[in-house]
């Protein structure tokens, strides 16, 4: 009983502890006016690095997609609605959800591991004895950089077609659906509607991550053992907060 209520004790505590942090972080946000190319560095590194991995992802998403769901319609006779499955899927919900999940490996791992060296090297505790606030300098311009990159991977990956592109090369060229009704029914069925839930999604997700891999790397413990757990850790709790995430939003959509 005194174990779990410990347990349980720890983790209000540190979930107390990373909304006081993420408060300082989103107060120090104003101050990147005054120095946008450290958030334009910021934003060519979790956002363009990750890039590539997007697209060639949502391109095989796509392509599975298509080859599962022409599996699936052709028994109803309806595999002239596969346009309009692939496309709904990934706007609505794979999109934003598998490019949050690649961000966390990808980028939220490199946020904590880069704010972990740092605090192993006292590199912030020597920016603190200059009277440079490291919150304001290194943190910020991380967590807003990933906040605005996460939205735009995850428009490459749905909303600018990289997904459903994969499903035409499958469902159009290689199982014969015919091209024009694939396009025309994506057009007639996908609304702004879904474009702006996938997109909320995004946007809370990557607020999520953002969050959850400067705290960690931020309050990592100076060793290569605590840069490694906070690395770690950010993956895990990143992943496991986008699935659950998910499913609020979902309900909360659909409601």
């Amino acid at each position: 009983m005194n174990g779990t209520l410990s347990v349980i004790q720890g983790f209000l505590g540190g979930l107390g502890r990373a909304q006081f942090f993420v408060l300082q972080v989103v107060a120090s946000l104003p101050s990147l006016l005054l120095r946008p190319r450290l958030l334009v560095q910021q934003l060519y590194h979790v956002g363009q690095l990750s890039m590539i991995i997007i697209v060639l992802s949502g391109s095989f998403v796509g392509m599975v997609l298509a080859l599962q769901g022409y599996r699936t319609l052709i028994r109803f006779g309806a595999e002239e609605s596969l346009g309009v499955f692939v496309a709904l899927v990934i706007i609505r919900e794979l999109g934003p959800v598998v490019t949050a999940l690649l961000f966390a490996g990808r980028a939220g791992s490199a946020l904590a591991a880069e704010l972990g060296l740092m605090r192993a090297t006292d590199q912030l505790s020597a920016m603190e004895m200059m009277a440079v606030d490291p919150v304001r300098r290194v943190v910020a311009p991380r967590f807003l950089a990933g906040v605005i990159a996460m939205p735009l991977l995850a428009s490459i990956f749905a909303v600018m077609a990289i997904g459903i592109a994969g499903g035409h090369a499958i469902g159009v060229e290689l199982l014969g659906v015919d091209a024009g009704s694939y396009w025309s029914q994506i057009r007639a069925s996908v609304g702004m509607e879904d474009i702006a839930d996938g997109l909320i999604k995004s946007l809370v997700f990557g607020f999520a991550v953002s969050w959850i891999a400067v705290y960690q790397g931020f309050h990592a413990e100076p060793t290569s053992e605590g840069v490694a757990r906070a690395t770690t850790s950010t993956v895990v709790i990143s992943s496991l907060s986008i699935l659950a995430l998910d499913f609020v939003l979902t309900a909360f959509m659909f409601k």
